[in-house]
């Protein structure tokens, strides 16, 4: 299964555009080839309704070299009324073949243009983004990411917004401080979202450049699935990768039951944090109020034990999970049944 979003819906927008620039050509300059105009009178109007919405279809008559004729014109809207006279197109070879002339291909040329300049308007606002965005970290002198230092043991949450397209992550603490969080900034159909990565420990705010997330599920035991979305024009996984990011990935289980995920994230192969999967309330007296069952994980939502006293790094190698629906850090499903099999077997 492919997902129709981000660079793949412009990819797919780009294909529609071109399908409907070649249809426009056609019906504007080639179905009407050979064939002569003439007035038809409406007699009736063919009702066609898909769901709630109805177009009608106009039957005309019409008389060619002394022959009437009876059709129906393949051009439908809300506006004909029986008894209209309109324009019609016929094969002189064959008075029979009618149609209603150029209009749809006017319409269709006109929608690729349409399609094509949001294209283009979307890819450049982007690439202007993704170059402003890098040059506002390198004036700001924060091109790399905070070094590993730790401290004492803390228990974190990280939480998602619910509910709305401007969708944020946060991480708090236990008396609900955010202490780290990304902020939509600008909301696009085609091209990565901008936000605001702010450090709140540490009194920081760096933009970044977010894409929107991209799935290719194969379901298939050879292919492994890849879940993932560019950050700063980089595939996020990736980016983690190259910054000494890996992630140990197992199911967790609760009364015989696969409740959710966890992970053990290793920074330059030393152990960071712990995170699991939980509901989308991660404090313990939000779930007892609300009842929540642990057994019941959401994604975008985890509790963090970590003595990590730097978050820029950890928090995006969580929000990687938490926007890409990722299972392991690979972008697949494979790594979590390898470290699931690993865990029972030691």
């Amino acid at each position: 299964m492919f997902s129709v979003r981000g660079p793949k819906l412009k990819y797919f927008a780009a294909i529609l555009a071109v399908i409907c620039l070649i249809g426009g050509v056609y019906f504007t300059f080639f179905q009407s080839r050979g064939f002569e105009k003439t007035s038809a009178t409406i007699v009736d109007l063919e009702a066609d309704q898909t769901g709630e919405d109805v177009t009608y279809y106009p039957i005309v008559d019409y008389t060619v070299d002394g022959v009437s004729y009876t059709g129906r014109v393949d051009q439908g809207n809300g506006s004909y009324s029986v008894g209209d006279t309109i324009t019609i197109y016929y094969n002189p070879e064959n008075p029979e073949i009618i149609h209603g002339g150029k209009g749809i291909g006017i319409y269709l040329m006109i929608a690729s243009v349409v399609i094509l300049a949001i294209i283009i308007v979307s890819s450049v606002r982007e690439h202007r983004g993704l170059k402003e965005t890098k040059e506002t970290i390198r004036e700001s002198g924060n091109t790399k990411y905070a070094p590993h230092m730790e401290g004492e043991e803390r228990e974190l949450y990280f939480l998602t917004d619910l509910g709305t397209l401007k969708a944020g992550h946060r991480i708090e603490d236990a008396n609900r401080k955010v202490l780290y969080e990304a902020k939509m900034t600008e909301l696009t159909m085609f091209g990565a979202y901008k936000f605001d990565f702010i450090d709140h420990e540490h009194g920081t705010t760096i933009p970044h450049m977010v894409g929107h997330a991209e799935e290719t599920q194969w379901g298939s035991i050879l292919l492994d699935d890849h879940l993932t979305f560019e950050f700063d024009g980089v595939d996020v996984w990736k980016h983690l990768k190259e910054n000494g990011i890996s992630v140990e990935t197992s199911y967790t289980a609760g009364e015989s039951t696969l409740v959710g995920m966890k992970y053990h994230i290793f920074r330059d192969g030393a152990e960071v944090a712990v995170a699991e999967m939980t509901s989308q309330y991660p404090h313990e007296d939000d779930a007892a109020e609300h009842k929540v069952a642990s057994a019941v994980p959401v994604e975008g939502f985890f509790r963090i034990w970590t003595k990590e006293q730097n978050l820029d790094l950890l928090f995006l190698t969580i929000m990687a999970f938490a926007r890409s629906k990722s299972i392991d850090d690979k972008g697949g499903t494979i790594g979590a049944k390898i470290g699931t099999i690993k865990k029972l077997t030691k």
